[in-house]
């Protein structure tokens, strides 16, 4: 299960998930970022209450940032240790914002 939680305000997006993002939640979270990428400059995704992330979660995060690669900036906060090494060994600390 995965919650989102997104805050719009000014051109900036704070996108707040808890659970699991995998093969089933994966697709909500698309729709989501495919409803605020209009206009969007900073698109910030907060990951401290989110327990595991697939493939398919890492896909849609590549999808995300090359949208925002194209219009402005995006960031991924509140790594835990799991997802981290997640990051790490797909590449994807090389590809993201992480703070």
């Amino acid at each position: 299960m995965l919650n989102i939680n997104k805050t719009i305000e000014e051109g900036k997006a704070l996108v707040k998930l808890e659970g699991r993002l995998d093969t089933l939640t994966a697709p909500n979270l698309e729709e989501e970022i495919q409803g605020i990428k209009e206009g969007l400059t900073e698109l910030v995704f907060d990951f401290g209450d989110l327990e595991y992330i697939s493939s398919a979660g890492l896909r849609v995060l590549l999808a995300a940032q090359k949208i925002m690669n194209a219009q402005g900036t995006m960031k991924v906060t509140g790594v835990n240790e799991t997802i981290n090494e997640i990051f790490e060994v797909t590449g994807f600390s090389d590809i993201l914002t992480i703070e």
